[in-house]
C-alpha cells in the first residue's frame, strides 16, 4: 500500500509492473482493485499506477470532489512521481476525467484509453442521474441496506460475472462517503465534453459494451465523431465492465492499442 501527500489529503496507489508508465482511474463508487488484472496484463512492459480518487477506496475522504478536482489530483499525483508524462485510462468517470485531463494538459497525456464512460452527462442511466439529486442520494445512502439490496437486484443485468462485480462494490460502497457518493456523481451528470474534443491531438481508444446498463454505448459514437484519433471498439457480450465480462479480448485490445 502506498500513498502520496496532496493539498486534499492522502491519495491511496499501487504500482506494478516495469516499463513505460500508465496511470489507471477508477469508476465511479469503485477504487483501484478494478485493475487488478489489467495491472498484470501489462506488467511485462508497462508500470501501471492505479490511483483511489479522493472519496473513494483508501484514499482521503473529507471533502467535495468533482471532475475538475479529480483532474486537479491526478496532476498533482503525477508531478509527485515525477511522470512528467504518462498514458492514461480511465473506466466509466475514470475516463471522463482521463478526457478532461487530456484537454486541461494535455503535456501530460501520452494516450488516452476510456472504458463505459460518458462524454455527457444524458449519457448516464436513469438510476445515477437520481443519485445525482442529493435528497435523493441522502435517502438511498442512509436508509440501511435500500443501496446494497438494491444494487443485488440489478447486478446480474449489470455485468456477466456479477458475484464478483457485486463483492467488490460491497466493499468499496463500506468505505465511501455520502459526500463522496453524491458530489462526484452529480458533476459527472452535468459534464459535456462534446465541445472540446476536437482539441484532442493525442491517440484515443474507447472500449464499450453494447449490454452496458449503466452508460449509454452510442457515447463511444461521440469520441469517433469529435476526437481527430480516436478508434472505438464495441463488445458484443459486455456490459459496464469489458475488463470482468471479456477480460482476453479486453486486455488484448488495449495492449494493441498501447503497443502502437
Amino acid at each position: 500500500m502506498s500513498s502520496i501527500v496532496t493539498d486534499r489529503g492522502l491519495v491511496h496507489y499501487e504500482a506494478f509492473g516495469r516499463g513505460r508508465p500508465v496511470v489507471l482511474l477508477h469508476c465511479w463508487m469503485g477504487s483501484w482493485n478494478y485493475w487488478l488484472s489489467t495491472m498484470e496484463a501489462l506488467s511485462d512492459r508497462y508500470k501501471t499506477y492505479a490511483l483511489d480518487f479522493w472519496g473513494f477506496g483508501e484514499s482521503a475522504k473529507k471533502g467535495e470532489f468533482s471532475v475538475p478536482d479529480y483532474v486537479e489530483m491526478v496532476t498533482q499525483f503525477m508531478e509527485r512521481l515525477g511522470l512528467e508524462r504518462s498514458l492514461v485510462m480511465g473506466h466509466s468517470m475514470g475516463g471522463t476525467v482521463s478526457l478532461s485531463l487530456t484537454l486541461k494538459h494535455p503535456e501530460r497525456v501520452q494516450k488516452v484509453a476510456v472504458v463505459g464512460s460518458p462524454i455527457t452527462g444524458d449519457g448516464l442511466a436513469l438510476l445515477l442521474k437520481l443519485a445525482a439529486r442529493r435528497p435523493l442520494a441522502a435517502l438511498a445512502y442512509n436508509m440501511p441496506g435500500l443501496l446494497p439490496l438494491g444494487v443485488r437486484l440489478i447486478s446480474p443485468f449489470w455485468a456477466r460475472d456479477w458475484r464478483t462485480w457485486y463483492a467488490m462494490f460491497s466493499q468499496d460502497l463500506s468505505r465511501t462517503t455520502l459526500q463522496s457518493f453524491h458530489y462526484s456523481i452529480a458533476s459527472l451528470r452535468h459534464t459535456d465534453l462534446r465541445p472540446w474534443l476536437n482539441e484532442i491531438r493525442v491517440p484515443v481508444l474507447g472500449i464499450y459494451g453494447y449490454n452496458d446498463r449503466i452508460v449509454d454505448h452510442r457515447q463511444g459514437d461521440l469520441l469517433t465523431q469529435k476526437v481527430p484519433l480516436a478508434q472505438v471498439a464495441f463488445f458484443e457480450q459486455s456490459g459496464h465492465f469489458p475488463m470482468l465480462d471479456e477480460p482476453e479480448r479486453f486486455h488484448r485490445t488495449l495492449r494493441d492499442f498501447l503497443d502502437r
